[in-house]
C-alpha cells in the first residue's frame, strides 16, 4: 500500500482524519481557514477530487452537501509510510532506524522505557 500524497494532500487527510474520519467540505474549508491556509475553493475541490481518485477519500451526498470519508486510517496511512522510510533509506531494517532516534536524542530516555515495557508486555500484537 505505498501511496505518494503532496504535503497539500495530507493536510487534507489529517483534517478528515482528526474529526473522526468524515468531514463536510465546509468543515474542511473552516479547518483550512483556521489555520491560516487561503486555499481557493477550486484548489481544495481539485486536492480533495485527487485523493479520491487515490483512493484514500471517497465522497458520500448528504443533500446537497459533499461529505468526504477516509478510506484509508490515520495509522494504515503512517504504517504504509514507515515502510517505505525503512526500505528507502535502512534497506527495511527497523533497528538502523531505532538506533538513528536513540544516537541523535530524537527519542528520549523516557520514551525509549516506555517502548521497552510495551515491547516486553506484548503490546504490538
Amino acid at each position: 500500500m505505498a501511496m505518494q500524497i503532496s504535503d497539500s494532500e495530507l493536510e487534507l487527510m489529517k483534517i478528515v482524519w482528526a474529526n473522526g474520519g468524515t468531514a463536510l467540505y465546509a468543515h474542511i474549508m473552516e479547518e483550512l481557514s483556521k489555520a491560516g491556509r487561503t486555499w481557493q475553493k477550486n484548489t481544495v475541490i481539485t486536492l480533495l477530487s485527487r485523493l479520491v481518485e487515490k483512493g484514500l477519500l471517497k465522497t458520500n451526498k448528504i443533500g446537497r452537501r459533499n461529505e468526504y470519508a477516509a478510506i484509508v486510517s490515520e495509522a494504515d496511512y503512517q504504517a504504509s509510510q514507515t515502510q517505505t522510510l525503512l526500505n528507502k533509506l535502512y534497506e527495511g531494517n527497523a533497528k538502523g532506524l531505532v538506533s538513528t532516534l536513540i544516537q541523535r536524542e530524537m527519542i528520549s530516555a523516557e520514551d525509549y522505557e516506555e517502548l521497552r515495557q510495551f515491547w516486553e508486555k506484548g503490546g504490538g500484537r
